[in-house]
């Protein structure tokens, strides 16, 4: 594991307006139960508590909209998902047990009664998580509305860098998915030249409405909503691990 030292810088925020204290609760209480710490093995048989046919990562999970949603259309499929910021993790927690503020809150805090045990959250650096994936672990991977770091002095602060690109390509599954959305021009240019040259990548667009339109298996979230609200298309750009 890297030490405190050798961790990479983070740019953003770890906690924005306080916290209350249902999610305070849940984030004591329910968070160790689903968490990846250090003991956290990485086999696809262990590491959630069913049986999973693949493992989906979602990178930035914001406030759990879309986690939550995929992780209930599917059940059989195991979702790992990385978030720095305490309040979205808090949020997910919220979505997948039905606690919200006001509510009593019991030490045996479950899932939701239609959920299954098929989410694991790390609250931290993705970055810092890399190193612990095996390779070609994941099936699909969603980094959705990044910070764009829009000014051309921060470009080094986006996500979707050649450095990322190589641990993405690393732990996806030949032929998996890494799904980038985005609602601002300037990233939506950035992703695309980064992945044109990245030759671990194809893009699978044949057409426009391929990037335009939603896939089928989308989740709406928040942050999509207010975009559109405000005038901003997303853009959804679906690129395969090569085989």
């Amino acid at each position: 594991m890297l030490s405190t030292s050798d961790k990479p810088k983070f740019y953003g925020r770890r906690q924005g307006r306080r916290i209350r204290k249902a999610k305070t609760s849940l984030l004591d209480k329910f968070l160790p139960q689903i968490e990846i710490n250090k003991n956290t093995v990485f086999k696809k048989e262990k590491l959630f508590g069913i049986p999973v046919s693949e493992v989906y990562l979602e990178i930035g999970f914001g406030n759990g909209e879309h986690l939550a949603g995929q992780a209930l259309r599917h059940p059989d499929i195991g979702f790992i998902g990385a978030e720095v910021f305490k309040n979205g993790v808090a949020n997910l927690l919220s979505l997948i047990t039905g606690v919200k503020e006001g509510a009593d809150i019991s030490d045996d805090i479950r899932l939701l009664p239609d959920r299954v045990d098929n989410i694991r959250v790390f609250g931290d650096d993705v970055r810092l998580l890399f190193e612990r994936i095996p390779d070609a672990f994941i099936d699909k991977l969603f980094v959705l509305f990044p910070d764009p770091w829009p000014k051309k002095r921060h470009a080094s602060r986006r996500f979707i860098n050649p450095d990322n690109l190589r641990e993405i390509a690393r732990i996806l599954k030949p032929g998996g998915i890494l799904r980038v959305a985005t609602d601002h021009k300037v990233y939506k240019g950035w992703t695309l030249r980064q992945l044109h040259a990245c030759p671990d990548f194809r893009w699978t667009a044949s057409c426009g409405n391929d990037w335009k339109r939603e896939p089928s298996d989308w989740v709406e979230t928040k942050y999509q909503r207010k975009a559109i609200a405000e005038g901003r298309r997303p853009v959804f750009l679906d690129f395969a691990r090569k085989e």
